[in-house]
């Protein structure tokens, strides 16, 4: 299908008095009044002057735009058209909406945070969003380069991808019953590093999950994170928060040293059932040797700072003289490093296969509640290195 050649046309526009085109947002909105958005909303948030007054509509009206498809205050003007009128009260004007958010501060943001904690907590009450909560839960946090353009867009930076944007630092909770769900967001300057503010929003994330489930939930929390998060702020939050860690390390001298003082015997090997590819050898891996060390983080900190754990790496099967000679490859990848509750106080066994496949892209969270060691591919051309990773 193409434009008419004989009437070009230079604009279309929706201005039916009788039709609605975003019917799908009256059961949306229902939902929303059932979770009493306005009303928490009406609690929790206040802003100065009269752009703050009825919080709760303007937040209600700005949570049906978005989820309507407006990515802009501009866009706004589509809870106007047709017949939008007549299904729902007092839609109000971009310019409106815009002048309200205009007068938030990081506090009134804290406050917004209050109120999407309260509704999640109620919407998980009436929908299976975050079913299996009572069980075993991983929380996810990364950080992603929000995209703008135009010099004059405030808090925009040229971040670690070398794209000018907004970071957003997200976390995510995943059970055995539910895809994952976001339970915290912040927007930050986009060359702020990764791990700015982290230790809070994990705080934050971990006492939404408290309120999400019920009092008698025996299941444990686990805290995955990669290696820019590696950080005693971070770490520490998720413990006091009663959350297991996986963080992946940064190869640095005393985690090599540590590496170094595995024996060879100590190195169990274990077969994945999907198989990668290496770049350094040209084929494709789906044998290797997982072990694990008590390891120390943040020894280089006062005493009352240093948190016990274990050290996990692996490695692919030897597949070079040196390798099968010395059993030791060079290490230039990351391992991981994880905090049990209570810290161990034994030698661990080594980590035994995965029971199911998990995806591998970046940002992704696995399903299963058994960590999915796997070997990164390498594009260089060093041999294979023992050191695990997060998918």
């Amino acid at each position: 299908m193409q434009l008419s050649h004989s009437r070009p046309v230079a604009s279309a526009i929706f201005d039916d008095p009788n039709l609605v085109s975003c019917a799908g947002l009256v059961p949306m909105v229902a939902l929303a009044q059932q979770c009493d958005l306005a009303a928490v909303a009406d609690e929790h948030l206040r802003l100065p002057t009269d752009k703050g007054a009825n919080a709760g509509a303007k937040v209600t009206s700005l949570v049906a735009g978005m989820v309507a498809g407006a990515d802009s205050i501009d866009d706004m003007a589509l809870l106007r058209h047709g017949a939008m009128g007549a299904l729902f009260d007092r839609p109000y004007a971009p310019s409106t909406l815009g002048s309200f958010l205009r007068e938030f501060t990081f506090g009134h943001v804290r406050q917004l945070d209050a109120v999407a904690a309260r509704v999640l907590t109620r919407l998980g009450e009436r929908t299976p969003l975050v079913a299996g909560i009572d069980g075993p839960v991983l929380v996810d946090i990364d950080d992603t380069i929000v995209e703008v353009h135009g010099y004059a867009k405030q808090g925009s930076g040229y971040g670690y991808c070398g794209v000018r944007g907004l970071n957003a630092l997200i976390t995510t909770v995943t059970t055995d019953q539910a895809p994952p769900v976001i339970l915290g967001q912040r927007l930050r300057k986009g060359a702020c590093g990764s791990p700015r503010g982290a230790a809070r929003m994990v705080c934050d994330t971990l006492a939404a999950v408290r309120r999400l489930r019920s009092t008698v939930s025996t299941g444990k929390v686990l805290l995955r994170a990669d290696s820019a998060f590696y950080g005693h702020p971070t770490v520490s939050a998720a413990i006091r928060g009663g959350a297991e860690v996986s963080v992946t390390v940064r190869l640095d001298p005393k985690v090599r040293t540590a590496i170094a003082a595995i024996p060879d015997d100590g190195w169990t090997p274990i077969e994945y059932a999907d198989a990668s590819y290496d770049q350094s050898t040209q084929r494709w891996i789906s044998r290797a040797e997982v072990a694990e060390i008590e390891f120390t983080a943040f020894s280089s900190k006062k005493a009352t700072e240093h948190i016990p754990g274990r050290l996990g790496w692996s490695a692919a099967s030897p597949t070079s003289t040196t390798q099968a000679t010395t059993g030791r490859p060079p290490c230039s990848t990351p391992g991981a490093f994880t905090r049990s509750s209570p810290p161990p106080t034994s030698t661990p066994s080594p980590p035994t296969r995965p029971t199911a496949a998990t995806p591998s892209s970046k940002g992704s969270t696995p399903t299963s509640r058994t960590p999915p060691w796997r070997i990164c591919p390498r594009d260089d051309s060093t041999p294979t290195p023992r050191g695990w990773c997060w998918p």
